[in-house]
Order: C-alpha cells, then sequence, then structure tokens
C-alpha cells in the first residue's frame, strides 16, 4: 500500500509525506479473497445489545458486593447509568474500543447512577447509606471490567465476520485505496468495504481492491441497496493541478453528503491536516488513519421529535390565544383592502414539496402591477400599502396565519422561509446550495430572518444561514431564534 501523503492521482492530505498505516502486505489477489471470505455474513449484527447486557451485569454485581438496602432504591443506579451512558455515547458504534479510553464516562455514569439512587432513597423516606460512594466506585470499576472483557468478545466477532458493517467509501484515489485495503487486512475494526463511489473514475480501477460501483450521484440508492451503515470520505481522483476540477469535485460531494441526511449511516472523513487534529469525542482511529465523525443529521435525534412536538403545542396555544387579536387584524384588513382578509400563496417546503402559504393580505397584487409571469420577490417598501397593512407588515403580525401551516404540518416555528416555486427554481441555477436548505421544514422564521436577512437582501447570504442552521441545529438554537424573534416583534423591527 502507498502512503497517505504520497503524490499521484489524489492530493495528499497536508502537502507533507503523512505517515503511512502499518500492517501486514498483502497483495491483491489476498484482498480479494479476503472480500470473498467475508461476504455474505451477518453485517446487520452489532455490539450494541452485548455491551448493554455487559453493563447490566456488571452493575447488578457491584449492587450485590456493596449492598444498600432496601433494594427497589437501587433502580436509581440503573437508570442514571443507562442514561449517562447513552448520552455520553457509550453504545453508539466505534471503531476503536478501550476500557481504560472509556474510564472517565464510566466514573461519571456511577456518579450519576449514585444521585439517582440518592434521589429515589429521598423520595422512598430512607435513609442515606454511608456506603453510597463505595457503591458507586464498585460500579464504575464493574462496569470498566466488563466492558474491557467485551471488547476483546467484540473484537474477535468481527475478526470472523459475526459483527460488522458494511461500508462505502467515497473517493477511490490513494487514499480511499489505502483506506479500503487497511479494512480488509484489520477486520478486528468491524467494516466491511462494499466498494467505491466517485465522479472521476482513476485510470486503474480495475485494480481497486473493491468495485467502483458509481460516482457520488448513486451514494443514496447504493446506501439503501447495499444496506450500508458507515460511509468513509477518503476524497477522489482529480489530479493536484487542476484546482478548479478539484473545487467542482468536493462541492459536488458535499451537495451529494447533505442530500443524504436521513439515511442511517454513520458517516466518517478523512481530515486534510488530519495530524493537527487532536482528540476529541469526534475522533476515531483506523489502524493509525485518523477519521473525524459527522455530526449525526438532526432527523436522527431524539431532540427532533421534540421540535415537532413543540411546534404543535405552541402553534395550536397561540392560535387560541391570539384569537381575538386574529379577529382584530381580520377585521382592520378588511375594512382597509376589502373582500379577501387570507392571502393564499404557493410556496416550497422541505424536499421541495409545494404547500399553500397563509398570510393577512396586506397588498393587492393589481396594486405590485404583477401577473405571475413577472412575479415580484418582495414587495418592503411598497407606496401601495395603507397604514395598517405597513404596520402589520412592520411588525410581522400578517404571518399569524402560518400557524395554521405549523400545526398541519407544512412548516416549522423555526427553519428556512419558504419561497415561491418560480424563485426557488431560479435561485437553485444561480445560487450555490440553495436547493439544500429545503433539507429542513421551512419555519415562521429563521436564522436569516433574526440576522436581518429579510425582503430585499442578499439570496446568497440567506442560503449561507439556512445552511447553517440546518447543519448546527439544536433545540438551543430554536429557542435563541425564538427569543430574538418576539423581541424584534415587540419592537416592530420587521419588515
Amino acid at each position: 500500500m502507498k502512503d497517505l501523503g504520497t503524490a499521484g492521482s489524489e492530493q495528499s492530505l497536508t502537502g507533507a509525506g503523512a505517515p503511512r498505516a502499518t500492517g501486514p502486505a498483502v497483495t491483491s489477489a489476498e484482498l480479494e479473497e479476503l472480500v470473498e471470505a467475508r461476504s455474505g455474513r451477518g453485517w446487520k449484527r452489532t455490539a450494541r445489545p452485548y455491551l448493554i447486557l455487559s453493563d447490566v451485569v456488571a452493575v447488578t454485581i457491584a449492587l450485590l458486593l456493596v449492598p444498600t438496602p432496601p433494594m427497589l432504591t437501587m433502580l436509581g443506579m440503573y437508570v442514571g447509568v443507562a442514561v449517562t451512558l447513552t448520552c455520553l455515547g457509550a453504545y453508539r458504534s466505534r471503531l476503536t474500543l478501550s476500557a481504560l479510553d472509556d474510564l472517565p464516562v464510566f466514573l461519571v455514569a456511577a456518579l450519576v447512577g449514585g444521585f439517582a439512587q440518592l434521589a429515589t432513597r429521598a423520595v422512598a423516606g430512607e435513609p442515606i447509606p454511608s456506603r453510597l460512594v463505595l457503591q458507586a466506585l464498585a460500579v464504575a470499576a464493574a462496569i470498566t471490567i466488563a466492558r474491557a472483557v467485551a471488547y476483546v468478545a467484540v473484537r474477535e466477532a468481527r475478526r470472523r465476520g459475526l459483527v460488522e458493517h458494511r461500508a462505502l467509501i467515497l473517493g477511490a484515489g490513494e487514499i480511499g485505496r489505502q483506506v479500503a485495503e487497511t479494512m480488509l487486512e484489520h477486520p478486528e475494526f468491524g467494516l466491511r468495504p462494499v466498494g467505491f463511489l466517485d465522479s472521476q473514475a482513476p485510470a486503474d480501477a480495475e485494480t481497486l481492491p473493491v468495485p467502483l460501483l458509481g460516482s457520488y450521484a448513486d451514494l443514496a440508492s447504493r446506501v439503501r441497496r447495499d444496506g450500508v451503515s458507515e460511509v468513509v470520505v477518503a476524497f477522489g481522483a482529480p489530479a493536484p493541478d487542476d484546482q478548479a476540477r478539484q473545487a467542482r469535485h468536493d462541492d459536488d460531494l458535499i451537495s451529494t453528503m447533505r442530500a443524504c441526511d436521513r439515511l442511517s449511516t454513520e458517516i466518517f472523513c478523512v481530515p486534510r491536516f488530519f495530524e493537527l487534529h487532536h482528540r476529541s469525542r469526534d475522533m476515531d482511529q483506523l489502524w493509525g488513519i485518523s477519521l473525524v465523525r459527522v455530526r449525526r443529521s438532526s432527523w436522527r435525534s431524539g431532540s427532533w421529535r421534540i421540535k415537532r412536538a413543540f411546534d404543535i403545542a405552541a402553534a395550536g396555544g397561540a392560535l387560541v390565544i391570539l384569537a381575538p387579536l386574529m379577529g382584530a387584524i381580520a377585521l382592520a384588513v378588511r375594512l382597509e383592502n376589502g373582500p379577501g382578509v387570507l392571502f393564499r400563496q404557493t410556496r416550497v417546503g422541505l424536499d421541495g414539496v409545494s404547500f399553500t402559504l397563509l398570510k393577512f393580505r396586506s397588498v393587492r397584487p393589481a396594486d405590485l402591477g404583477m401577473t405571475d409571469a413577472t412575479p415580484v420577490f418582495s414587495v418592503n417598501g411598497h407606496a401601495g400599502l395603507g397604514p395598517i397593512s405597513a404596520f402589520l407588515r412592520k411588525a410581522s403580525l400578517d404571518e399569524l396565519p402560518q400557524l395554521i401551516n405549523v400545526v398541519r404540518g407544512d412548516m416549522s416555528i423555526v427553519g428556512p422561509r419558504p419561497e415561491r416555486d418560480v424563485f426557488v427554481e431560479q435561485f437553485s441555477k444561480t445560487v450555490p446550495r440553495y436547493a439544500e436548505r429545503h433539507r429542513a421544514p421551512v419555519g415562521l422564521t429563521g436564522w436569516a430572518q433574526v440576522n436581518g436577512l429579510r425582503g430585499n437582501t442578499s439570496i446568497e447570504e440567506r442560503v449561507r444561514f439556512d445552511n447553517y442552521y440546518i447543519q448546527n441545529w439544536s433545540l438551543w438554537l430554536d429557542a435563541k431564534i425564538i427569543a430574538r424573534t418576539v423581541s424584534a416583534v415587540v419592537l416592530t423591527r420587521g419588515s
């Protein structure tokens, strides 16, 4: 195998020679035998159930060795340990398994379990035992020993192909080739490479250790068809002297990965300048090759279900509370603009699906001097707005009927603002990464809006802020956006 920094059809990671992953060299024929020998085995099996079982046994043994009766209150220890280990990622799939590396996590879990047991005893009116700290230390030690044994068993199960995960490698250059060969040489990491994807096929594709299955655009279909659970981004084959082609190549790869946000896969990247990366919770290793675990898509987190529940509760409650205000606004709009209180318009939402957006009508289409053939992107500052309509738009009160869209599921309270289909089609062709903002539900307010990007402002900047929001979504970010939106509405800084 060639070094990670070897020049050739792919740019080196750092520009300098990167260290080579050590291990026994294998021939192409031996690699083919490895692929054949490991094909068709239990790739759907994972080690997670066995790790959970080992932890339960370890906690039980520790509680029996250092008992603090009554036993019923010991349930707090089980719950505290289980929740903490889950939240700290102790059950997620990992390539490198080390009980000593995980020891701090086990200590935290045992302490949280001890506090949970303490709370359980307080509720039950039981006295606080003097051996509670000793018990927590015993639990941490027991889990560490049990995990050490379990990790040995997992590595052996991986070597035998009993526990493994199918992996796709994006990029068939030198780095991708080495990643595939390392997976085959070291099955103890539990990864079985099923093939490469690369939009630029290398000249020596026939010598690849696993087949070239297609281009980056085939990622979603190959993941579903081949039961892939791991994707390793190793960069592709464009020549290092063609910077423009390399930029297009990387751009296509990013767009493809973002389009697959909701696939049930773990994504790892071989980082450029990986020597400068410090070990962290999101770092892993494949026999000396550093891999960065890409943040899990928001769709796959439990917090996303909380977001939808909050949308329904908040929008439904707001409709009830604001019903008198919305009734008064409807009457004012009727008196100022005549019949037709609600304005309905087709907008584009999640995954490019169209829906009917509702607003209080603040301007007549005839006043804008537009037709369907010449739509106007923004009516900010339009001279035809009456005083009531101008105030509604300034305070963003004309958008209150969109609470109905939220309850229906067309929108979320927080997300990228929806646009008309004609503008979506136009901007998707002219603005880089515009279509990627449809990876999340559109919203009443968003990160771009609270940063002043609304009305006649830069579309490119809006897209950048929208994609940042999607990539970095959290419940706290939503809360911050809602707080800033409420502040803007109260101070009537809307548009």
